[in-house]
């Protein structure tokens, strides 16, 4: 019972020191706060760190389609689809490597345009020679002129039509939803075009095998199984891979 009454004092008298403990304490240091920090602005509304990241991971999301409706990537990954599906070997070589083939071309054929546009618009803009509006304009207009010297007049007449316009006056009044639909639509185009011309030296093989057999008796057995070593005998002779290639980088205009 002692003992009991004992511990209870000695609890209470914690409790009760404990204020005075709190109070002799050195204080905490105060942490101060972050400041608002404004790394840019639109107009005259600063624009935060949160709001700039939120703009450029959209930037970044939007780059697979830039890439396919502002560069000749379209027309180079086509034609080398085409030409593989013209060889008949399935999946060789794998879109990996056809794809990552494309992207190389596409750096290369499009590199005189952005060295361009980095040094007449972008380039001075960072160093704060010009404003945004202006690095903008000066920026792309390379670019714009690099897809009006693919797109072909009635393409580009076509959505003209669609969008309800008439005539342009210039390049520059061309509104870039109708020259991005236009350098699509003739990018295509113009890809089926080289596949065709890939594909007749090929079909030819085919036939040829193909009238071998019939002429052999040997009806069951396939024209393409015996037909696919000689294509790609024939391809390895002429260097196909370096003349397609070749021929892609040689076929855009204005470069």
């Amino acid at each position: 019972m002692n003992s009991r009454r004992l511990l209870l004092t000695v609890v209470v008298l914690v409790l009760a020191c404990l204020p005075l403990l709190a109070a002799a304490a050195p204080a905490a240091p105060q942490v101060p706060s972050l400041p608002n920090v404004t790394v840019g602005r639109i107009g005259d509304a600063p624009v935060s760190v949160p709001l700039q990241t939120l703009l450029l991971m959209t930037g970044i999301t939007l780059l697979p389609s830039l890439l396919l409706v502002m560069t000749c990537f379209t027309r180079i990954i086509i034609v080398l689809a085409l030409l593989r599906q013209a060889l008949g070997t399935g999946q060789t070589p794998s879109n990996q490597i056809l794809v990552g083939l494309s992207l190389f071309l596409t750096a290369m054929v499009m590199m005189p345009v952005w060295q361009k546009a980095w040094d007449a618009g972008f380039g001075p803009y960072l160093n704060g020679d010009i404003d945004f509006r202006s690095a903008w304009d000066l920026g792309t207009a390379p670019l714009r002129a690099f897809m009006l010297a693919q797109v072909r007049e009635t393409d580009l007449m076509t959505f003209a039509g669609l969008a309800g316009h008439d005539t342009y006056s210039g390049p520059d009044a061309v509104p870039f939803p109708v020259l991005a639909a236009s350098f699509v639509t003739s990018e295509l185009k113009t890809a089926f075009e080289i596949g065709f011309l890939i594909f007749i030296p090929f079909v030819v093989i085919d036939l040829v095998v193909a009238s071998v057999l019939m002429s052999m008796g040997m009806m069951m057995l396939s024209p393409m199984l015996i037909s696919a070593p000689f294509k790609i005998l024939l391809f390895v002779l002429v260097d196909g891979w370096v003349l397609t290639v070749g021929t892609l980088a040689a076929s855009f205009n204005g470069v």
